[in-house]
């Protein structure tokens, strides 16, 4: 019995190859369909309900023209078909129809630009804001300043090195995750400045609807009203070099007594900070910090055993560079080296964080220089450029 049953199957298989496609197609697209949608998302801000709006009001009129135009094609098909023995209109050039068929369309071209119209106004109106922000693209990372809050920070990619190079299992927000997410208040208007230090990049956060190109010498404006607390997530949406899938952006929105407190602290960091350039460090203190600021800024290109990617990203281990003279190396990581994919870090790090990088690599993979650089040296430095 069990043989006949396998070679009826065989048998349908074999004059039904179209049946068991179908089914293979059904159970594959069958279970993802839940999860599945073609409509834009409403988003979580003034600006994103504005454009859903817009988009859902030029949607309809789109079908209702197509209802209008296909109902009157098919039934002239249908109705007017020639074995029902009808005769065609016999006229040309008709007056009527030519001031039809352009009056109309003008009419419903006019009914769309005016809601459109009043939403790009909307969208662009950056005026009277509560917070300013500057955004500056590097690559790969984002720099945000508050301005006239004394608070700037970087925002770096967080997804461990392993589960980029398939090392272990992929995490929930893979590729989504940052070190320093930027923090707004519920309610606020908020402007953004968007800027690139580099190359072009775009700053993209699809629940606030705002998408601007970050171009060096030029300053893009942006604002939103996120109107519940919460993650959001975007990306930059520019291929804006190797590691452009590795600067994600990520948006905390605090309620306003969470945010002004976490801008306290801020602020008392910062603070800190500035106090950590006069301290007197030692050796495996700087290593320990400068381990961090690696693993941070230059794992990407240099690679988390110092090895490079060669020849565009030179390794670190025994180099001339983190072999030689400290303020030649110094000077390589504050100025970086034009013409190349070295950035310079005297704007993106702080004295504190340059000098315990550099002494981490002099120090690091068997480069055992033994000596380090000081924040003071960093600042040193930065006092002789005027910077």
């Amino acid at each position: 019995t069990g043989a006949i049953t396998r070679k009826i199957k065989g048998n349908t298989a074999m004059r039904h190859p179209q049946l068991w496609m179908g089914l293979l197609l059904w159970s594959v697209f069958g279970q993802a369909h839940a999860a599945w949608t073609v409509n834009m998302a409403p988003g979580a801000t003034e600006v994103s309900h504005a454009v859903f709006d817009l988009h859902m009001t030029i949607f309809w009129i789109c079908v209702v023209i197509g209802i209008i135009v296909f109902g009157a094609m098919f039934w002239s098909m249908i109705v007017h078909r020639r074995s029902t023995g009808q005769e065609p209109a016999k006229f040309h050039e008709s007056t009527r129809v030519e001031i039809l068929w352009t009056v109309i369309p003008l009419v419903i071209l006019i009914a769309m630009a005016v809601p459109a119209t009043r939403t790009l106004i909307h969208i662009y109106d950056s005026s009277e804001s509560d917070v300013d922000i500057q955004v500056t693209g590097y690559q790969w990372k984002w720099h945000y300043k508050y301005l006239g809050q004394d608070v700037e920070f970087f925002s770096n990619l967080a997804t461990p090195a392993d589960q980029i190079h398939n090392q272990a299992p992929k995490g929930e927000h893979y590729l989504l995750e940052v070190d320093e997410p930027l923090v707004l208040p519920i309610g606020a208007k908020v402007r953004f400045l968007v800027t690139s230090a580099d190359v072009i990049h775009s700053w993209w956060v699809p629940a606030f609807a705002v998408k601007r190109d970050a171009i060096p010498g030029f300053i893009n404006e942006a604002w939103t009203r996120v109107e519940k607390p919460g993650i959001y997530r975007g990306q930059c949406a520019e291929l804006c070099g190797k590691d452009h899938g590795f600067m994600p952006i990520v948006v905390d929105v605090k309620t306003r007594a969470d945010y002004d407190t976490w801008l306290t602290e801020r602020k008392a960091q910062a603070a800190q900070l500035k106090e950590l350039t006069s301290k007197e460090w030692t050796l495996d203190e700087l290593v320990a910090r400068g381990d961090k600021v690696y693993h941070t800024a230059c794992v990407a290109c240099h690679q988390a055993q110092g090895q490079g990617l060669p020849p565009m990203f030179p390794a670190l281990k025994g180099s001339p560079i983190a072999t030689g003279p400290a303020a030649d190396h110094l000077h390589r990581v504050f100025f970086g080296k034009p013409g190349t994919a070295m950035a310079a870090f005297g704007k993106q790090l702080s004295e504190v964080d340059i000098a315990a990088v550099v002494t981490y690599e002099r120090n690091a993979w068997g480069n055992n220089k033994g000596d380090m650089v000081t924040p003071k040296d960093v600042l040193a430095l930065k006092q002789a450029q005027g910077k």
